[in-house]
């Protein structure tokens, strides 16, 4: 499938949307100087070409009791039981992302705990996984930047 075609009122829909999913449509459309229709239509179109993945919702972990970051990497017994090995990692809550990478790792996953005892829990979790050779962790001390925004806009930037 080959690039999809944006012009420039499709890149500041999606830049409101980028910055604010629940914007109304009519906001958009109003900031725009287009019909509300218009907008709708163009964010149908975005949808069905794939370029719009449902929008998201943002939580506050720390607030939610789950500031606890970990980074794992997973080391495999065969790269044949990766599928396998994925299955069982899908099953643990607390892996809220698991990559299939080259080099030093053959999985690699973050977790989110609410201390490092319970850390600990999910991290033997993994280990238990039949499969798995070794785990090797690394604790976050911060997320200090975690902004897609930036990203969004630099694509658009490159589009024109």
């Amino acid at each position: 499938m080959g690039k999809i075609k944006l012009d420039e009122i499709d890149h500041q829909i999606l830049d409101m949307l980028i910055d604010n999913t629940r914007i109304p449509f009519t906001d958009i459309a109003k900031k725009l100087l287009i019909s509300a229709g218009t907008v709708h239509v163009r964010v149908k179109k975005m949808e069905e070409s794939g370029i719009i993945k449902g929008s998201s919702l943002m939580l506050d972990y720390k607030k939610l009791g789950y500031s606890f970051i970990a980074y794992v990497g997973v080391y495999l017994n065969n790269t044949s039981q990766t599928k396998f090995v994925l299955e069982r990692i899908n099953e643990i809550a607390y892996v809220t992302v698991a990559h299939i990478t080259t080099g030093k790792f053959n999985i690699f996953c973050k977790i989110r705990a609410r201390s490092t005892e319970h850390a600990k829990e999910v991290i033997f979790l993994l280990d238990d996984i039949e499969g798995v050779y070794r785990t090797e962790t690394m604790i976050s001390l911060e997320e200090s930047i975690n902004d897609k925004k930036r990203l969004m806009h630099s694509i658009f930037n490159e589009m024109n």
